[in-house]
């Protein structure tokens, strides 16, 4: 199985850190938060990826063609004879396939899917955004999407409230919970699985909104099904966001590191 990770938005939200490299390659913990959310995969057995590139794409470019030099040990044989010895072990990443597309700067989601279709085979697929982290068990989700026998799974998420919130009786405040993540409301966590005949719903030009028109045709003909997950789930849409993310690592607290 693949897994498409979109990665080629301008992250205008967290504009402290895009001026200079696109969002997915922003680091927790001296790594990309695109590289955490492609250990997920890996840890649950899905090590095939494509990446949808666009905006600063060739940062992402950069960072795969010297991904092995940068984490190997290596022997550098300088003169005439140039060699370069790359010596296993060094990393955990071996086996990794990683497919580079470039989708174009201002592609809107399902057209970046469209174009990167040509790069997956007549199976499920996942696909997911390159700016958010889970603990989710990738597992079960696909044992779920498979089980249903529809074209699409998405994650419905719980997401804490940024403010407090307060069960007053009259001016009386019965109980109050500072960021709660109960009776929100799910939301979609971003990590999906679609059948190959999906890819039928999605427009031609560069304006397809993955989650405009085409998830709500699915939706209307009954093939969109919702995987719900309780656990930890997080988007790094604003700085605020991304300073979280990083305390949490640096604490040794970080719920979507799965792998060992």
């Amino acid at each position: 199985m693949k897994a498409i990770i979109l990665c080629g938005g301008q992250g205008t939200r967290i504009r402290e850190h895009t001026e200079l490299r696109p969002k997915p390659m922003i680091e927790i913990g001296e790594r990309p938060i695109l590289w955490h959310i492609m250990k997920l995969y890996a840890h649950h057995g899905i090590t095939e990826f494509i990446l949808c590139l666009g905006y600063k794409g060739d940062i992402i470019r950069q960072y795969f063609l010297n991904y092995e030099g940068m984490n190997s040990d290596l022997t550098v044989t300088l003169g005439a004879e140039k060699t370069l010895q790359f010596h296993g072990g060094a990393h955990a990443e071996d086996g990794w396939k990683v497919t580079l597309v470039n989708t174009g700067e201002n592609a809107m989601t399902g057209t970046r899917l469209r174009k990167a279709a040509r790069f997956l085979d007549a199976e499920t697929f996942a696909l997911t955004y390159g700016d958010g982290v889970s603990d989710l068990d990738i597992g079960a989700a696909l044992r779920f999407h498979r089980g249903h026998g529809g074209m699409a799974t998405l994650t419905g998420v719980s997401t804490p409230s940024r403010y407090g919130q307060l069960e007053c009786d009259g001016h009386a405040v019965r109980s109050f919970a500072e960021k709660p993540t109960s009776g929100q409301g799910l939301i979609n966590g971003g990590f999906f699985f679609f059948e190959p005949r999906f890819l039928d719903l999605l427009d031609p030009g560069e304006n397809c909104v993955l989650e405009r028109a085409p998830l709500e045709r699915c939706a209307a003909a009954g093939q969109l099904h919702a995987f719900h997950h309780a656990g930890f789930w997080q988007s790094m849409d604003t700085y605020r966001d991304w300073l979280d993310l990083q305390a949490k690592w640096d604490a040794g607290n970080a719920p979507w590191k799965v792998w060992s």
